[in-house]
């Protein structure tokens, strides 16, 4: 990292973080709310991609339970164009903001985005655009968090920028039902997998720890957070290359 923070990130957002303070859809505030924060993150941080999830429309588990929901695959392939119509409306909100924004898609749908193609994303993030990962890996059985650790592998980013919403970082338990959990403030990828802490699915992790990619957990509605986050500064909890000395044996209290 350089000494001004990150060069090139990756942000993973939720699409609950999209929806406010609603339970589905897009809340246009909230929605404006975001690119204003990305917007103030990528003038520090000129190089910056994002893969966005869909749990604000549906989520490809949740609709495919056994007993009369649609079988797994056909779940996952509507959860990857829901992450088409997020990425849209963030592109639509993002251009408005002054940015220059580019969708990618692991799905072919060439009306409204390019196809996934790595050299053209490192292309355009050389040239300041934002590239918007959109349809996750184009592959049922696969979160968007993994679409997240991949692209991020494959575009050589600095870190992974894990933004969620209305929690500050990585916890020993749920805090919404545990209000005396405690937030760690730095993490080792073996603990994260060994506790079975939320951070991100296994196989998301398992690829950041194979490639030493550091993980920022952080809340988007903290100040400045997406621009805290780009400039390295300490925020949410840090998921990393941390020997298991080093990192945060007991985590530390909530604020």
């Amino acid at each position: 990292m350089a000494e001004s923070g990150y060069r090139r990130v990756l942000l993973k957002l939720s699409g609950e973080a999209l929806a406010g303070g609603g339970h589905f859809g897009i809340d246009a505030p909230t929605l404006t709310l975001v690119a204003e924060k990305i917007a103030a993150a990528h003038a520090v941080c000129p190089e910056m991609a994002i893969v966005v999830g869909a749990g604000n429309f549906l989520r490809g588990t949740s609709v495919s339970q056994d007993g009369g929901g649609m079988k797994r695959v056909t779940a996952d392939y509507a959860g990857m164009l829901a992450t088409v119509i997020n990425s849209l409306a963030l592109q639509d909100s993002l251009e408005r903001v002054g940015l220059s924004v580019r969708i990618q898609s692991a799905i072919d749908i060439q009306r409204i985005a390019e196809p996934y193609f790595r050299r053209q994303a490192l292309q355009h993030l050389a040239e300041g655009r934002v590239v918007i990962f959109a349809a996750g890996t184009g592959n049922p059985y696969m979160t968007t968090d993994t679409a997240a650790a991949l692209r991020a592998i494959e575009i050589e980013a600095q870190a992974l920028l894990m933004v969620k919403n209305k929690v500050d970082g990585v916890y020993e338990a749920d805090p919404a039902k545990d209000a005396r959990a405690r937030r760690f403030e730095t993490l080792s990828y073996m603990d994260a997998l060994s506790r079975r802490l939320k951070v991100m699915d296994s196989t998301a992790l398992t690829l950041c720890l194979e490639r030493s990619l550091p993980i920022v957990v952080f809340d988007l509605l903290a100040p400045e957070s997406i621009a805290r986050a780009a400039r390295g500064e300490k925020i949410g909890t840090l998921v990393g290359d941390i020997p298991t000395a080093l990192a945060d044996s007991q985590p530390s209290p909530s604020s």
